[in-house]
């Protein structure tokens, strides 16, 4: 009998792990690791989410991770890619692959490893039927500055890409995308040496600037910009030039989109405000039961370990402030 014990450890051991990792999540617990349906924490970062009959996608930088191995130094081949997970209740994701893998062999391509790929976002053109992305592309000392495209018949790829420019020949660094209500679509982006946001509407298929764009925020060095709509108006949460490092967010607002912004101040309340609660602004999802603001909170000595910080942004209804609390815990109901 004493030779079973060790091997029914083993299984029982064996069979507390399988159910560790398919453990269901209830509630966003922001700073906190991540798991998706495989156990795995999700690998998704400065990442955008698309809604798509009935299913979010979460599209976002496959950062490499420190290795576990005694000798050290692994780097997982597949980072710089862009994953792809998808979730019908925005708390528990499956992985669903790479939507766009890096060229490793390709020396030449902005998709070799050893280029910038950054921010991906993914809408989805009505007219066309394809699921449009859009990223920051660039050189390793950010000196080419330019947005890539990629085209996919699905929402989980693989994307095709059909190359990178700049948007009315101007830089493109931290950008985003955003649909408005009419089907017309914009590209928010940093430019000007990060110095001016840019805001450059993009033809019918969404694959190109038509020539028409504004500069916004000029002078005042703002990147990580996170577009909402609310009752009309545009909102956009954006973050100083700080590097790696965390600093105050800042909410402005518009009554059209090519019009003129006005900054209203920090949305973030509670402990750690004044420094965004150690995130970035990345992205605002609107889900039924209102807005969730999406934070990266980076580890600028391990990229692979970066937490995401997702908080519930409330909007009083009858003066219209709009406030991003902080929460330890918090459920989506």
């Amino acid at each position: 009998m004493k030779t079973m014990r060790f091997p029914m450890l083993v299984i029982a051991l064996c069979l507390g792990l399988v159910a560790y990792t398919q453990q269901r999540h209830e509630t966003f617990r922001p700073k906190q690791v991540w798991t998706d349906t495989d156990g795995n924490p999700i690998n998704a970062h400065g990442g955008g989410i698309l809604y798509h009959e009935g299913t979010y996608y979460w599209y976002g930088e496959y950062k490499a991770r420190r290795s576990f191995l005694p000798q050290g130094g692994m780097r997982d081949g597949n980072a710089n890619s862009i994953s792809c997970y998808s979730s019908r209740d925005l708390l528990n994701w499956k992985f669903e692959g790479f939507a766009l893998r890096t060229e490793p062999e390709n020396r030449n391509s902005d998709l070799h490893p050893s280029q910038v790929i950054e921010r991906p976002k993914v809408v989805y053109n009505k007219k066309t039927g394809q699921f449009v992305m859009w990223f920051h592309s660039d050189s390793p000392n950010y000196a080419r500055a330019s947005a890539g495209v990629a085209v996919s018949d699905t929402p989980v790829g693989p994307f095709q890409y059909l190359g990178s420019f700049r948007p009315n020949g101007s830089m493109s660094r931290d950008q985003t995308l955003f649909v408005d209500d009419d089907g017309t679509a914009y590209q928010f982006a940093s430019s000007e040496e990060n110095q001016t946001m840019h805001i450059n509407r993009l033809t019918d298929d969404y694959l190109r600037p038509d020539g028409q764009f504004v500069r916004r925020f000029v002078g005042m060095a703002r990147e990580a910009p996170a577009v909402f709509k609310h009752d009309g108006r545009y909102y956009v949460i954006t973050s100083a030039c700080t590097g790696w490092d965390p600093n105050k967010a800042e909410l402005a607002v518009a009554d059209s989109i090519m019009g003129e912004w006005r900054v209203i101040g920090n949305p973030c309340t509670g402990e750690g405000a004044d420094r965004t609660f150690m995130g970035q602004s990345n992205y605002v999802i609107q889900t039924p039961q209102g807005y969730i603001a999406c934070f990266d909170m980076w580890n600028k000595y391990d990229l692979g370990d970066s937490r995401y910080i997702w908080l519930p942004l409330t909007i009083d209804a009858a003066t219209g402030t709009i406030s991003i609390p902080w929460r330890e815990e918090w459920s989506p109901e």
